[in-house]
């Protein structure tokens, strides 16, 4: 069966907190949905705010292959003529050929919240609707609140449903806005309601209880064709239906068609990128596409893997473009350690010296404090250290840091870095907030000369640990910095005593891991 996906990233996502989207940003998203080939993506209101006044007028310049796009708005005023409301006037002069329009379907919200008759909303459903297919556009209806409304009156939700139907909907969508309902009930109240229509059927649900994946899939058991969602989940309060794992589960496992199947693997890449471009991280576990979608940590879990991947694996993970990964620490066995170190140096078996004394380094470093299962990037300069394989492309000579605090100012470091590169000499200063800023724009500046590619890198995200908080001022600390250079994103770790050394550390290796990956 064909399901169709509207994804909402750029609207019920922007909802989200902490996501701001500027203009080119809803542009980059828009063209990575496309390239992926999601159906329809719901680009905003364009009366809502100026930022998607201004992606409207830049609309008509898109050339999409795969993606239709859908303009957002309300049903029309009460006691307001379709024709003479200044909202719907706009949408019906969007530049897409689909609107998406919310109407309230719960008498409860209809009498409480939008404070007028049950009559007057059913009118103001089937007006929008009407006016709007006058116009020439494809009309989804977004029943709000339907579930909850369907619990407190089903005879008037289904009212709202019908109204939106005899005015020419092509889509009505059954929403759980409040996403406090269990799957049963979306599965109940989902089959009911398409006995009672004509119309498709598509459902949009929220995350509030947890089960805004799960209701979204009861939804399409019951008989819904239609899913909205955000690709990588977030949105209004606890966010909405991720389209990345439902698309995954759809496709791989229910054979239902949602993009097309050539672009499936480009799913991982997609959800990454997106997460990039709304500057959120991604989280690991996400099911399918995060990075700990398919890594392993027990030794008992890589065994098994390794000799059959369905035993801790349940798909292959290159479907959707994502990797396995071995995770590097005290729980790994010798097995998953070679693994990562025959990818270095293919030769070697579990039973070498060198693997041997590479564990036994590897578990003394762990009790120091560091910790190599987030950094795969410091772990294998580790390797080629101890393999001594490694590649030197720079050799710090000093580095300095200065503070200063001047009155009613903010404070501001100074850092001073000499480098050599092939018996040449390199001493660069700059200023930053703090001093692992200062110390990484000094240390960029200077081997800049040297490697230009360097100025592509830049860090993305940077945390710290202390390792044991009894010693207070004194404790040990880890820091791991994830950086990318536009196409590969990587983690490297440091620990000391002292957290500028700790960030040194992690900072330089990061550095050594981007030329390293650059000659090979």
């Amino acid at each position: 069966m064909k399901l169709e996906i509207l994804d909402t990233t750029l609207r019920d996502g922007a909802q989200g907190e902490g996501i701001s989207f500027s203009v080119d940003d809803k542009i980059n998203i828009i063209k990575a949905l496309d390239e992926l080939g999601v159906a329809v993506i719901e680009a905003g209101n364009p009366s809502s705010n100026p930022k998607d006044a201004e992606l409207f007028s830049l609309l008509p310049k898109l050339r999409l292959k795969n993606s239709r796009l859908a303009a957002f708005g309300s049903t029309r005023r009460k006691e307001v003529a379709a024709q003479d409301d200044e909202a719907l006037k706009v949408l019906a002069s969007a530049p897409t050929d689909i609107t998406v329009i919310f109407g309230k379907s719960s008498s409860l919200h209809v009498e409480n919240v939008l404070l007028t008759t049950k009559e007057e909303n059913l009118s103001m459903i089937y007006d929008t609707v009407s006016f709007l297919r006058e116009c020439g556009k494809k009309v989804i209806f977004d029943a709000e609140h339907y579930f909850d409304g369907y619990k407190y009156d089903p005879d008037y939700a289904l009212k709202t449903l019908k109204a939106a139907e005899a005015a020419g909907a092509s889509c009505i969508v059954l929403c759980d806005t409040n996403g406090g309902s269990f799957p049963d009930e979306i599965f109940d109240i989902t089959e009911k309601t398409i006995q009672k229509l004509k119309t498709r059927i598509g459902i949009h649900t929220h995350n509030d209880a947890g089960f805004a994946d799960a209701n979204a899939l009861f939804g399409v058991l019951a008989g819904a064709v239609h899913i909205q969602g955000t690709f990588t989940g977030f949105g209004e309060r606890c966010g909405n239906a991720n389209l990345a794992t439902l698309i995954a589960g759809l496709q791989i496992k229910r054979k239902n068609e949602c993009i097309p199947a050539e672009n499936l693997s480009s799913l991982t890449d997609t959800a990454r990128y997106i997460a990039e471009v709304a500057n959120v991280a991604l989280p690991k576990s996400s099911p399918y596409v995060g990075d700990g979608a398919f890594s392993h940590k027990g030794g008992m879990h890589i065994d098994g893997v390794s000799k059959l991947p369905q035993s801790y694996e349940h798909i292959d993970p290159a479907i959707v473009g994502n990797e396995r990964r071995f995770l590097t620490s005290e729980f790994s066995g010798r097995t998953s350690i070679l693994s990562k170190i025959n990818g270095i140096t293919p030769q070697l078996s579990k039973d070498s010296p060198e693997v041997m004394q590479i564990i036994s380094e590897l578990k003394e470093l762990e009790n120091q404090g560091f910790q190599f299962e987030s950094a795969d990037s410091s772990f294998e300069l580790f390797v080629r250290k101890e393999l001594k394989i490694e590649k030197h492309f720079f050799e710090l000579e000093q580095y300095k840091i200065i503070g200063e605090r001047p009155a009613a100012e903010r404070a501001s470091v100074s850092a001073i870095v000499k480098i050599k590169v092939g018996g040449i000499s390199e001493i660069t200063a700059a200023q930053g907030e703090g001093p692992v800023n200062a110390l990484d724009k000094a240390l960029r500046r200077a081997l800049e000369v040297f490697y230009p590619s360097i100025g592509k890198v830049h860090l993305i995200d940077y945390k710290v640990r202390v390792l044991d908080p009894k010693e207070a001022t004194a404790a040990r600390v880890r820091v791991l910095i994830t950086s990318t250079d536009g196409d590969r994103v990587w983690t490297t770790v440091g620990v000391s005593g002292d957290v500028i050394q700790a960030s040194w550390m992690a900072l330089v290796d990061s550095i050594e891991y981007k030329l390293l990956k650059e000659t090979e």
